[in-house]
This record gives structure tokens, sequence and C-alpha cells, in this order.
């Protein structure tokens, strides 16, 4: 037997209805609240302000997606390779969220067609296009709660767009590759831990990369060690050194 899957009625009544087609088309399903996936694509440089004085944008929307992603990835991997060590997950999980992997996935999917911005700005925020689906996660979220943003994510996108055994057998070493890097340029690197987040087993590790004296970048994880892959990983894309991690990391 066949089933349907019928459009909702405010769809039909909405002036969005292309917007309406446009997330069911990247994810399988109609948006509830139309308006978070709206604000989802409001880049900062296209914010709205109010009369109170807030400006209105993706970022807050992004701060949560970008957790909820991390805690999805983080668990679908734990339950992936049941045997393997804190590193390896940590390291999984960095391949998979980095910020190059989420703007190519953006691309992929068609989501960079619907960020509003400012034109002649695009080209200045380097991580445009994975901080919308971040901010698209984190509507998600709010609008059809973690159980389904978890199936939406597993199936339609980390299933469909990844493939970890390549991953697995992919060796990228962000924090090796940016001593490397910086060494060639003579430009003196160094990891610094500037703060605990949480305690017991909540608390995690927040880490700065100093590069020639500028910070470059910040991680954070339940570990130093994850802190670092993920404060390199950030300084590898700020400075655009991706040519030699080119042949590893596209897909």
């Amino acid at each position: 037997m066949i089933v349907l899957k019928l459009k909702p009625l405010r769809f039909y009544l909405s002036s969005e209805k292309h917007f309406y087609e446009a997330i069911r088309n990247i994810f399988g399903y109609y948006p509830g609240n139309i308006s978070l996936y709206k604000l989802a694509f409001r880049h900062k440089s296209q914010a709205e302000e109010l009369h109170n004085g807030i400006r209105l944008s993706n970022e807050r929307l992004e701060f949560l997606g970008d957790t909820v992603l991390s805690t999805v990835v983080a668990d679908f991997l734990f339950r992936m390779f049941p045997y393997k060590d804190e590193g390896f997950l940590t390291e999984m999980r960095s391949r998979i969220v980095s910020r190059a992997q989420l703007n190519k996935l953006s691309l992929r999917l068609g989501i960079d067609q619907l960020i509003i911005h400012t034109q002649e700005k695009n080209n200045v925020y380097r991580s445009i296009k994975g901080d919308a689906f971040e901010a698209i996660i984190g509507a998600m979220y709010l609008d059809k709660g973690y159980t389904f943003t978890r199936k939406i994510l597993i199936n339609r996108v980390i299933k469909n767009n990844f493939d970890l055994t390549e991953l697995v057998n992919t060796d990228v070493n962000f924090k090796s590759k940016l001593i490397e890097w910086a060494q060639k340029e003579k430009n003196p690197v160094e990891f610094n831990v500037v703060k605990e987040v949480g305690s017991g087993y909540h608390k995690q590790y927040v880490v700065e990369v100093v590069v020639n004296n500028e910070v470059a970048g910040t991680g954070q994880d339940y570990s130093i060690k994850g802190a670092e892959q993920n404060a390199a990983m950030k300084a590898i894309e700020f400075f655009g050194i991706n040519g030699s991690l080119k042949a590893e990391t596209q897909h």
C-alpha cells in the first residue's frame, strides 16, 4: 500500500510556500514553525533590528544547533564504534562537524541558496554556509524536538553524505598539521588551556591556540586533547591552510 504524505494546510495558506518546499526537499519534512527556519537563514550581516535595539540573526540558533549536532554525532559514533577510545571518537567527530565539512555539506544540500546576507561581504564570512546549517539544526530542534532531529541528522545527513569507512582510514591530525605548517612559516605556536567549564563528568576544557602571538582558534571538549584538536582545526580554517589537507579531507 502506498502512503501519500500530504502537505499541511498551512502550506496552502502561506505566502512562504517556496520556503516550506525548500525545507521539505532538503530534509524530508514540512516545518511547523516556519519563522524559526527563516531566522536560521538570516546572517548577522542582514540582522533585523527591533525597536529595543536587539538585532535578530541566526547566531543564537547557530549556537544551539552546534551543541545539538555535536551531541548527535557523538552519540552516533559512540554506538557505531563500541570498542574505540575517546581520542578516536573525538577526532572522528571533529572530521564530521568541522567548519570545512559543514560548508561543503551546505553547498551539497543547497542550503547556501537560501541564506540572507549582504552580498558584497559574502567572501569575508568564510563560515557563513556552515553556520547556517548549524542554525537550521537549532531551528529543527526547537520545532520538532531532539528525537526527531537526531533521526533526520543520522538518516538523511550523516549516512547519505559521509563515508565512515573513508573517514576512519583518513589520517588527519589537525594539531600536527598546524604545527608542521607553523614550523615551515617560522611562526611560534602554542596551545593554552584558558578555562574549564562545568564540573565532574560534565567538565569541558577550553583551549586557545596562539600562532605568532595571535589567537587563531578556540576549541572546547571533554578532554584537553580533543579541545586542542578542535582549536587547531579552527586555526587551519582561519589561516586558510587547506592545501595540505585537501586530498585528505575532501570526500
